[in-house]
């Protein structure tokens, strides 16, 4: 098997994979700044909910952020056509990682592999073939990579498609209820929304989605039925993004495909100039990534195995508690909606106020304010912020959430003091209320 990983194949596959990576995380970023994306979460706000333990990237807020994402999408195309590639990707990565733990009013699974695989491309020589850098004689060029490199991002994408199946079988996905609420709120033409909203049609793509993510992978590992797999990819992503508009993904997705081909077939399809690979295997060094890159790469990849597993520790369930729900490949599977305001209370007069969050937050953060993180984020600003006057408050949370269009519920425990509160984030939060029993 280890023989079999080392053995050097064709790299035309990470070399095609590069650029259209290049290419869909530079119509990420510049997408961003032309749909309003940075401006309504990054520009014109005062405050975002970064990840916890991250407020420090707050600083970077406001209209640099257009700048910002401007040297992310110049960074992206270096990355793309392969110039000064190495300083391009480590440049995209730690950007991207910036944009991402800094703000998560906008959470979106295909923001988080985004940033695995531009990680993990950061160690990879993907500028080998077909570059600026080896046109101008900066790199030197190389026509192969070992077998391990396809080995590793097939290994990355089934585990996006293993955790995206699990996560399906639940009531709300498996009797289309859920199907039919987000197709009910897309943008697409009535006359398509009342077919797609029908029980029929939408138990009809709850059931293909998991048989899709739960076999794509096997279906194009066997060379039988990789054809017919594409296909199904191919039909299945156009129709996510026509319906859904979830941005660069599916694309992201299908560009996967090119490593469960032989190499010499993706040569021939991208690159017909391209010399063929005519060397034995003893003849040829492997050394590729050194020991001490493959030990990251392999702990991100325990850490991604035992991310979506925490709920389960947390043993509440994930719709309602959230807890464990990010980083965990939980793609498009339910609505959550709620309402949160605080209460402060004067320590030293006993006087209670209501907190009015038009002073910080944007209505879409308000809107999104019905996670324990966030409740809590916002309970520790609301401290501070009294803290800066000399006054000692407690910051009490009333917050009701829904779930994919149920009544809404009582959340969190109103009478616990929330500034005083530790954050957790290898333990469930003792104030979040256990799931109603009618819910």
């Amino acid at each position: 098997m280890i023989r079999r990983a080392i053995r050097p194949i064709d790299n035309s596959a990470l070399i095609i994979f590069r650029i259209f990576f290049g290419l869909l995380f530079a119509c990420e970023s510049f997408g961003a700044i032309a749909t309003g994306w940075v401006r309504d979460n990054l520009v014109e706000v005062k405050m975002t909910f970064s990840f916890i333990h991250m407020d420090f990237l707050q600083q970077l807020i406001g209209t640099p952020m257009y700048g910002y994402f401007a040297l992310m999408g110049i960074a992206s195309i270096g990355v793309m056509l392969g110039y000064r590639y190495r300083l391009s990707i480590i440049v995209l990565t730690f950007l991207w990682a910036g944009a991402y733990f800094m703000q998560k009013t906008s959470y979106n699974n295909h923001y988080y592999l985004l940033l695995i695989i531009s990680f993990f491309m950061a160690f990879l020589p993907a500028n080998d073939y077909c570059s600026l850098d080896v046109k101008y004689n900066k790199h030197p060029m190389r026509l192969w990579m070992p077998r391990y490199v396809s080995y590793l991002l097939i290994a990355q994408i089934t585990i996006v498609y293993f955790y995206g199946t699990l996560a399906k079988f639940y009531p709300d996905w498996l009797d289309g209820s859920f199907i039919s609420l987000m197709y009910s709120y897309s943008d697409i033409p009535a006359y398509f929304k009342q077919i797609f909203v029908q029980k029929w049609f939408c138990v009809t793509i709850a059931y293909a989605g998991i048989i899709f993510d739960g076999l794509i992978i096997p279906l194009l590992l066997y060379k039988r039925t990789r054809n017919y797999a594409l296909v199904a990819a191919l039909v299945f992503h156009l129709f996510n993004s026509i319906t859904l508009q979830i941005g660069v993904f599916p694309y992201f997705a299908l560009s996967f495909a090119v490593f469960f081909y032989p190499s010499t077939v993706i040569r021939k399809v991208f690159f017909k100039n391209k010399p063929a690979l005519d060397i034995s295997e003893t003849s040829l060094s492997t050394s590729y990534l050194k020991a001490w890159q493959l030990y990251i790469i392999g702990g991100m990849f325990v850490l991604q195995v035992f991310l979506p597993l925490r709920s389960h520790i947390f043993k509440s369930d994930l719709l309602w508690s959230d807890q464990g729900h990010r980083l965990s490949w939980r793609m498009m599977l339910r609505s959550r909606a709620g309402y949160t305001y605080f209460i402060v209370k004067d320590n030293a007069t006993q006087q209670e106020s209501y907190y009015d969050l038009n002073k910080l937050l944007t209505s879409k953060q308000q809107a999104r304010l019905n996670t324990p993180d966030m409740i809590w984020q916002m309970a520790q600003k609301i401290k501070q912020e009294y803290a800066l006057e000399g006054i000692d408050v407690s910051v009490f949370g009333h917050c009701h959430v829904s779930i994919n269009n149920r009544p809404y519920a009582n959340f969190i425990d109103n009478n616990v003091d929330l500034a005083q509160e530790e954050w957790d984030y290898f333990w469930p939060a003792t104030w979040v209320l256990d799931k109603p029993k009618d819910f």
